[in-house]
């Protein structure tokens, strides 16, 4: 294979394939590894921001992964270092984590799905440690991990156009890696092209067409009155927003059924008596839809 001869090719490939990877490195960035993502996870000034996914999703530990398998020297050795890497980091995330969590001991309960991915960790770092051929087969291996991280960025620039500036540094992270990841293992250009535009066009499409707003929800009245069984609610617009009296007397409530995020209005009769009210249906920073309903003036 011709070797590269810009300073990025170079450095590249000394950060894939140029780097011994003894064991007490694996150890050291396991525990280093482990530590950055206790803080994230501990810290309230990273809750619920790119960083805090590092204790939930897997981005972060993909990056780790690869990373080790492109720096062992054969598959057994790939599998070997990679399971070891998360064997270590992973409870110990959890073990730091003890002192700061209200749940104690108890937040192990949380280990046990990620003990599960650490024994899938041997088999897929065996096989993940051809990406270092440098042909097909490393594009073909990588394509989970292209079409993951490719579902990522897309959906995480879709919330950060809502939401600026939340999940950009997500969006850009796993960005990055589909790319890097292209340039060092797939040294053909019609690889790296269906590396990225496949899962590209694939995720936006999905993302199209499944961009919709399905939210069911009981809520009681900012004025506390109080329906009878003849209480009947009417939207101002049905066809988007279903709102219904759905208890009555002292605890009177209503459901609304919405199919997207907008404002909108609602009336209440009961007998001789209406009552108007304002609905909003709006997405919170945290990408979770909310409601507020507030009474009508005038």
């Amino acid at each position: 294979m011709t070797e590269r001869k810009s300073r990025p090719g170079r450095l590249a490939d000394r950060l894939y394939g140029g780097i011994k990877m003894s064991w007490i490195k694996v150890v050291m960035l396991a525990a280093a590894a482990a530590l950055l993502t206790t803080v994230f996870l501990t810290v309230g000034v990273f809750y619920n921001t790119s960083f805090y996914r590092m204790g939930v999703y897997f981005e972060a530990w993909i990056f780790f992964a690869v990373f080790i398998m492109a720096n062992c020297k054969s598959p057994l050795d790939s599998a070997l270092k990679t399971f070891v890497f998360f064997l270590i980091s992973q409870p110990l995330i959890y073990l730091m984590q003890v002192p700061f969590s209200v749940l104690g001991w108890g937040v192990f309960m949380y280990y046990r799905t990620w003990f599960l991915w650490t024994l899938l960790t041997f088999p897929m770092a065996f096989a993940g440690w051809y990406i270092r051929k440098k042909n097909w087969l490393s594009l073909l291996i990588l394509s989970p991990v292209l079409l993951y991280l490719t579902f990522v960025y897309v959906t995480s620039f879709d919330f950060t156009v809502r939401h600026f500036p939340y999940q950009l540094f997500a969006a850009l992270f796993c960005l990055g890696q589909v790319l890097l990841y292209l340039y060092v293992f797939t040294p053909k250009l019609w690889q790296r092209l269906i590396g990225f535009f496949v899962p590209l066009i694939l995720f936006v499409i999905i993302l199209i067409f499944s961009h919709k707003v399905d939210l069911t929800a009981n809520s009681f009245l900012p004025d506390d009155p109080v329906f009878t069984q003849n209480a009947v609610a009417v939207s101002d617009d049905p066809e988007s927003f279903d709102v219904s009296v759905c208890s009555t007397g002292e605890d009177s409530m209503v459901m609304i059924h919405a199919y997207k995020f907008d404002t909108t209005g609602f009336t209440v009769t009961d007998g001789d008596r209406a009552y108007r009210y304002k609905l909003i249906v709006y997405e919170d920073d945290g990408g979770h839809p909310q409601i507020e309903i507030t009474a009508a003036e005038g």
